[in-house]
């Protein structure tokens, strides 16, 4: 394997240290829910329980409007060993914790099963609790996302106020309520009406970042955060693209690497760089297909998509069949849905990008400056060119206010704190989490994975027992603890087959078929 680790993680640094950032100061309130939960046997799965707690669309007018919260759980196994509620989310924005409980039994250790109720929620804005909507009549105007010139821009200025407009009208009130920070006070809302004194949760991926602003809020509030392929909130729009063009060209690396080792990869004893550079070069020239898609062509963006959702299980098998496929070979026997923005059929089109958007700063004032990112971009990423994630959402922040602006973290409390990540992460890069434990002071603790991929709880037995025992017993490993990759049978045995979907950030939700579906046991 290709190993570029120190020269990446002293590219992060320098980048990360000569961005400037903002600062602002958390301030802990009262999160106090307007009712308790009814749980009754959920519809789609009945051995989960399924309820609604009902929160104010604005924090700040606890007696103003309301909205429910869709929220799911597992009681715990064995309810004499029972500790209390673990609460989950699985990322996105637009992963839906509902679903993430119902799935729990193959995501989390028998031993976390038999301690906690598994209890996750969908935050405000997505699927169960009040989605952001549009008209899909409105949505479907939506310009191709890479920017060409300053009149492209323009075309994009004037479509955000349209769309933001008729996205407010459809989602209401809530619209303007959606960032992290809402979210973590309806979690705390939540830890109250499950009777718990004190918060265990763990996050993934975005949902690091409401944990993350959960602990400013309510820092004397948390049992156990544990926190999985972090976010860093503290980066501006330059910060935010050039760290995540170095992490998807850094895992793209590590695949290229196992190719040129493995035999079972297709493209074994090929030129993989030159292959990738020629599917860009034909999807720029609009003559590129994508398998059981003829009737348009894809785009660079669409290539570029495979190199990240690819490497996020890792699933590099999957990833070679399908780069070998594009350059003329046979597909592979499933082929992941057409990435990237699509066209949306019926009246509705869900937006989940609108919490991104309250989030980060992400807009820029012109065209230049956008080209000066992407050139940028393609600086540090010779091969991908940049991430497909930020590059797809944030044109859609255009003319959309920050209302939880970016800023360093700061945690008062004296519970330890256990944040992870891999070394080769594309989607959260390690130097995030390095950033977000440095923020949090020594009480947060940083446990890197020598890995691939997105989400390290579950994929070796190091990394999984160390969250176990955290969430367990509060046992926080030393500071530097790092866990080796398993064996290389072990590694492929992680490669499922499927692109990952309900942690994927910033994309919104993928429609995946069921392993049934795809024959897959």
């Amino acid at each position: 394997m290709r190993r570029r680790t120190s020269l990446l993680t002293a590219a992060f640094v320098a980048l990360a240290t000569l961005l400037p950032v903002s600062t602002a100061s958390a301030e802990a309130e009262d999160a106090t829910a307007t009712g308790g939960i009814a749980w009754a046997p959920c519809e789609e799965e009945p051995a989960a329980e399924c309820g609604k707690l009902t929160v104010p669309i604005n924090w700040s007018k606890p007696g103003g409007p309301t909205i429910d919260i869709a929220v799911a759980r597992r009681k715990a196994t064995d309810p004499a060993a029972r500790i209390g509620s673990l609460v989950i989310n699985p990322g996105g924005p637009g992963g839906s914790g509902v679903e993430a409980v119902y799935g729990a039994p193959g995501s989390y250790t028998e031993e976390l099963q038999r301690r906690f109720d598994i209890v996750g929620f969908d935050p405000r804005g997505v699927r169960r609790s009040n989605p952001v909507i549009c008209s899909a009549s409105v949505y479907n105007q939506m310009p191709h996302t890479v920017m060409k010139s300053q009149a492209h821009f323009d075309a994009w200025n004037a479509f955000t106020k349209k769309l933001h407009a008729d996205c407010r009208a459809r989602t209401g009130p809530l619209y303007d309520h959606v960032d992290s920070v809402d979210v973590a006070r309806d979690m705390d809302a939540l830890r109250a009406a499950l009777g718990e004194e004190k918060l265990t949760y763990y996050g993934i991926s975005y949902g690091t970042l409401i944990g993350q602003m959960y602990a400013e809020l309510f820092p004397n509030r948390i049992r156990a955060l544990a926190l999985d392929s972090n976010m860093d909130h503290s980066l501006g729009v330059k910060g935010f693209f050039g760290t995540e063009a170095l992490a998807v060209e850094d895992a793209f690396d590590q695949f290229v690497g196992w190719c040129e080792q493995d035999t079972s990869c297709v493209l074994h004893g090929r030129d993989i760089h030159a292959i990738w550079k020629g599917l860009l070069e034909k999807a720029r020239r609009g003559e590129l297909y994508y398998p059981g898609v003829p009737d348009r062509p894809m785009t660079e963006l669409q290539v570029i998509y495979n190199a990240a959702l690819g490497t996020e299980g890792p699933d590099w098998r999957l990833l070679s069949e399908m780069i070998n496929a594009l350059a003329g070979g046979p597909p592979p026997e499933w082929v992941p849905p057409l990435p990237g923005r699509q066209p949306v059929e019926g009246d509705v089109a869900y937006l989940p990008t609108a919490i991104l958007c309250q989030d980060y700063n992400l807009r820029v004032r012109n065209y230049w400056e956008y080209a000066e990112l992407m050139r940028t971009s393609n600086r540090l990423a010779p091969d991908t060119r940049y991430h497909p994630y930020p590059t797809d959402d944030m044109p859609i922040c255009l003319n959309y206010p920050t209302t939880n602006p970016p800023h360093e973290l700061r945690y008062t409390g004296d519970a330890p704190l256990l944040l992870g990540n891999s070394l080769h992460d594309p989607a959260t890069p390690w130097i995030w989490s390095a950033n977000a434990a440095r923020q949090l002071g020594p009480k947060a603790v940083l446990l890197t994975y020598e890995g691939w991929g997105h989400r390290i709880y579950g994929k070796d037995k190091c990394q999984t027992d160390i969250f176990d025992q955290y969430l367990i017993s509060l046992t926080v490993p030393p500071h530097g603890t790092r866990c080796a990759v398993g064996t290389a049978e072990a590694t492929l045995k992680q490669q499922t087959r499927t692109w990952p979907s309900d942690s994927l950030p910033w994309a919104g939700p993928v429609a995946i078929p069921s392993r049934a579906e795809r024959g897959v046991a």
